[in-house]
């Protein structure tokens, strides 16, 4: 509910500040008194285009306040205001202000927290509905009429929601699995190749390394073999060292008595001959652990070769053929089982879309069923508001099947025919501006149960009408008030003589500047402001009896 309003330096307005009730509030004031400035500060508070042709002349700025009590308690707009990153405690009013600079730019905030025009729009969405002659928003957007039939009807729609995402699912896992089966047919002659090629190859993890391993062993053992041969004649040849050593030992044998010195010779000689004979000894084993096969190396570099090139040839580290084996096998097996898969994951894909199209149907027997009360219900407004020669009438009509969805399978709008024999069609299109603001709150009598946003306006609902017809807009205005409240802007007594608050809007100047200003009447002045309406420039004894009398009817 709009608590407050304040204003400053908004075109004629200088400051302003309006204190609002619950229950039926109306604004009214000689014609040119800036009624409809009011109005342009409430929306450009919510979200409406700044323009800086707003400013007062000699303003620096335009700045509009709106409080409002407690709308954070709807879970729309707690959602709204979570998702935007907005930390409103329970209990605390929603203050959303705007201002626009005579050099042109704007600033919004919620809260004291700067917050997007488009932010603003979306929570007016919630807080404030705004009905006049020239309204192409609310209740004549057909996009929102579904939406409105369902809540007056109570009408399940949350049942058929989910049964569109699960077939939404269904069918979106169906594609891919479509799209992967045809993608691997695609290139099934080039798997079955590759397949083929690798399960020959039979390559494994880690066996490049180990083939490169031995390769290197194999081609050190190669380098050193002729040196080990020449070794090999050098000390254990017939003419080798060693042999050469024990013919010496065996001379010195005959001769190592004739001097200690050739004693010692021969010690020496024996000691040679056994390094020598360990020598030989190791380089035997040097040789047996150094020996190959060349046919072996040979092999090893072959399949060395072929390990690499296949890496290659697929652009895969050798060490990963071995996996991409297995994931080309598994694709190959997807095609292979894609067709029963495929057949599951269809069956899935019609059982979903049973569901659906069950949900989809009770819905729209539901709403079927709510348009005829809501047509009935519209229908007993219309005479009373003088449009007895209208019909209207809520259409739901199948959509294509492409159309369909989380909303269900129906298209809803609302239709009238303000003449006998006159073809329906909606109300932007037929009504005229006093018989549209008279549908719309024909329509929002008979939906008012169902809520919408916590503040009504209606401005200049009663337009040329008058009497019994102004007497039966202020009735209904009253009525709806009772469940939310109204602010309405009026210049007709029965229709004021109902409000619950009545705000005066004048037009003064001082010869220099000209001002519009806004005053909350007391019971006095409020009968004085319903005779100078009832009467005109001079108010009678018998308009200000007239005023009474509405005012105590009301």
């Amino acid at each position: 509910m709009l608590t407050a309003l304040a204003i400053r330096d908004v075109v004629l307005i200088e400051a302003l500040e309006l204190e609002f009730g619950d229950g039926l509030g109306v604004l009214t004031g000689e014609t040119g008194a800036g009624k409809s400035i009011l109005l342009d500060a409430l929306g450009l508070a919510l979200g409406d285009r700044a323009d800086s042709g707003l400013v007062r002349r000699g303003a620096a700025q335009a700045v509009v306040t709106a409080s409002f009590d407690t709308p954070h308690a709807d879970g729309a707009i707690a959602a709204l205001l979570s998702d935007n990153g907005f930390d409103v405690d329970p209990g605390e009013p929603l203050i959303v202000r705007r201002i626009v600079k005579a050099d042109g730019g704007s600033r919004g905030f919620v809260n004291d927290q700067p917050a997007s025009a488009g932010l603003l729009r979306d929570l007016a969405q919630h807080l404030v509905e705004v009905h006049g002659q020239h309204d192409d928003r609310g209740l004549l957007a057909p996009a929102g009429h579904r939406a409105l039939l369902d809540a007056f009807g109570r009408c399940r729609a949350g049942g058929v929601a989910a049964a569109h995402r699960a077939w939404r699912e269904a069918d979106d896992a169906l594609a891919a699995a479509r799209e992967q089966v045809e993608a691997a047919a695609r290139d099934r002659d080039y798997l079955d190749h590759a397949v083929a090629e690798l399960k020959q190859l039979a390559p494994e993890p880690g066996e490049e390394e180990t083939l490169a391993d031995r390769r290197r062993a194999m081609q050190r053992a190669e380098k050193v073999a002729d040196d080990l041969a020449a070794l090999d004649t050098w000390l254990g040849g017939s003419d080798g060292g060693l042999a050469q050593l024990r013919q010496a030992a065996r001379a010195l044998e005959r001769i190592a008595d004739a001097h200690p010195a050739l004693a010692e010779a021969l010690a020496a000689v024996d000691r040679a001959i056994d390094e020598g004979s360990l020598a030989e000894d190791s380089l035997v084993a040097a040789r047996h652990a150094l020996a190959f096969d060349p046919r072996t190396l040979e092999e090893d570099e072959t399949r060395l070769f072929d390990l690499r090139a296949m890496a290659r040839k697929h652009r895969v580290q050798p060490d990963d053929l071995a996996q991409l084996a297995a994931d080309m096998a598994a694709r190959l097996a997807t095609i292979e089982a894609g067709e029963e898969g495929l057949a599951a994951l269809t069956a899935q894909v019609a059982q979903t879309r049973a569901a659906y199209e069950a949900a989809a149907d009770a819905l729209s027997a539901e709403r079927h069923a709510a348009a005829a009360r809501l047509d009935t219900a519209v229908a007993g407004e219309l005479a009373p508001l003088k449009l007895d020669s209208a019909r209207f009438r809520t259409v739901v009509a199948p959509l294509s099947e492409e159309q369909w969805g989380a909303g269900g399978k129906d298209r809803v709008e609302f239709e009238i025919s303000t003449n006998p024999g006159a073809p329906f069609a909606g109300l932007t299109r037929i009504a005229s501006g006093g018989e549209l603001s008279r549908f719309i709150l024909a329509l929002k009598v008979a939906l008012a149960e169902e809520g919408g946003a916590a503040t009504m306006v209606f401005d200049e609902i009663d337009r040329g009408v008058g009497g019994a017809v102004a007497s039966a807009i202020g009735e209904r205005l009253a009525r709806l008030a009772e469940r939310t409240q109204v602010l309405v802007v009026t210049h007709s007594p029965q229709v004021a003589a109902r409000g619950r608050g009545h705000f005066y809007i004048a037009k003064s100047s001082d010869g220099t500047v000209t001002r519009t200003g806004v005053h909350a009447l007391d019971e006095g002045e409020r009968r004085e402001e319903i005779a100078r309406m009832l009467s005109g420039a001079t108010i009678t004894d018998e308009a200000r009896a007239q005023a009474e009398r509405l005012l105590e009817a009301a």
